[in-house]
């Protein structure tokens, strides 16, 4: 039988205000709100964009308690609790379910540079550890491990592992496992340019970036999908393509942290070793937003 997905349609990968104070709960608390009033379909807490790698063991946590008290239920929370050391990731993983999270966005452990087997023996330790199910997060271009497809597919029948969150831009090594797992794990995109390909494999969404700006454009570019207009969401697709690619001119969250300021959500504040995006890349930046009437 089919598991019912953690959400279907676009999830925010939602950055974390910061201060040189510390995390700006007022603006994070506001960005949640508006967030779920523009209809967004799910919220990511301290991933990779919300920048949970600067964050304190701590703030960490705070920031997981604050965002699921803040959500209160109104659309599922999921909690990026992946590390490179597994007993911290398990120790994390079980303070997001305790906390309120709906699911845990676990990402391959960093730098270590896994096999594939321990990459089975880690996911499958961690799911057996905690209360909520678990969305596998492979971003080879930050970790140096790719999550090959036939270890999704060892790891498809556990029952507390029930999605994938690819941003492997091989779409060759995606179509291998979307035919590999297909029925037992929900396929999401990492890639914000490749979501509309990700759904024609069956996928259920995206985790994106691009949401962060434009939470209600991301959602209707799924839905249209998903009503059969599929050429309506690709022709949206293509057009979001350069400010996409200008969302990504240097490591992401340095952009869409930029955008945000820019937009008055936040502090263009970012914890080294990230620094503000540079005055070229800004230009970029900026002239992508205001072709699509953000500035």
């Amino acid at each position: 039988m089919e598991r019912k997905p953690v959400f279907t349609g676009a999830a925010t990968a939602l950055i974390t205000p910061t201060t040189e104070a510390g995390v700006d709960y007022e603006s994070l608390g506001k960005l949640i709100d508006w967030q779920i009033e523009k209809g967004i379909d799910a919220l990511v807490i301290a991933g990779s964009t919300g920048e949970g790698k600067t964050l304190s063991d701590k703030e960490h946590r705070e920031v997981l308690r604050f965002s699921a008290e803040r959500i209160a239920g109104r659309v599922p929370m999921i909690a990026g609790t992946g590390s490179n050391e597994t007993e911290y990731a398990i120790s994390l993983s079980r303070y997001a379910c305790q906390a309120g999270a709906d699911a845990l966005l676990v990402v391959t452990p960093y730098y270590i540079k896994a096999t594939q087997n321990g990459l089975v023996k880690m996911y499958s330790m961690i799911a057996d550890a905690v209360t909520k199910p678990l969305i596998l997060y492979n971003v080879p271009s930050r970790t140096g491990v790719n999550i090959e497809p036939e270890t999704y597919a060892r790891l498809a029948d556990h029952g507390n592992i029930i999605g994938i969150k690819e941003a492997n831009s091989d779409i060759s090594k995606i179509v291998s496992t979307a035919a590999l797992v297909r029925g037992k794990l929900d396929l999401y995109s990492g890639n914000d340019d490749q979501i509309i390909p990700i759904l024609s494999l069956g996928g259920k969404g995206v985790i994106s970036v691009l949401s962060n700006l434009m939470p209600a454009e991301t959602v209707k570019m799924c839905r249209m999908y998903f009503e059969g207009d599929t050429a309506g969401a690709a022709e949206l697709q293509l057009r979001y393509l350069p400010l996409i690619r200008a969302l990504f001119c240097e490591v992401n969250p340095i952009p869409v942290k930029a955008a945000m300021s820019a937009l008055g959500w936040c502090k263009n504040y970012l914890r080294m070793p990230l620094t503000p995006l540079e005055d070229a890349h800004r230009e970029l930046l900026f002239a992508a937003m205001r072709k699509e009437g953000l500035l």
